[in-house]
């Protein structure tokens, strides 16, 4: 059975720093893109960050380029997001997901693509 699983979430301050990781298992995930998504309350689910399957190629939302960075093991099947410099905007439920391609990624199909169950991230102000 394939899971992603989010950790790392949690309650803090504004301007302070948090590290989300995401373990897949149930499968190899070498060849797969993998990304990070965010719902926040009352708002559509959106795109945060991806990474290619060789850890090569990185793409980031506007908003949190410079401030976010997604990582991966593939040895480990693990993805990370190290976020930093939080706004209270980035409040929101984080999601990992995978899929075979960047576009089937971003479709948020779930038919296309592996989801996690999300991890809550509160910013303070």
């Amino acid at each position: 059975q394939v899971q992603l699983v989010e950790s790392g979430g949690g309650l803090v301050q504004a301007g302070g720093s948090l590290r989300l990781a995401c373990a897949a298992s149930g499968r190899t995930f070498s060849s797969y893109v993998m990304g990070w998504f965010r719902q926040a309350p009352g708002k559509e689910r959106e795109f945060v960050a991806h990474i290619s399957w060789s850890g090569g190629s990185t793409y980031y939302k506007d908003s949190v380029e410079g401030r976010f960075t997604i990582s991966r093991d593939k040895a480990k099947n693990m993805v990370y997001l190290q976020m930093n410099s939080l706004k209270t905007e980035d409040t929101a439920v984080y999601y990992c997901a995978a899929s075979i391609s960047i576009p089937s990624l971003l479709s948020l199909d779930r038919r296309v693509a592996y989801w996690g169950q999300g991890t809550q991230v509160t910013v303070s102000s």
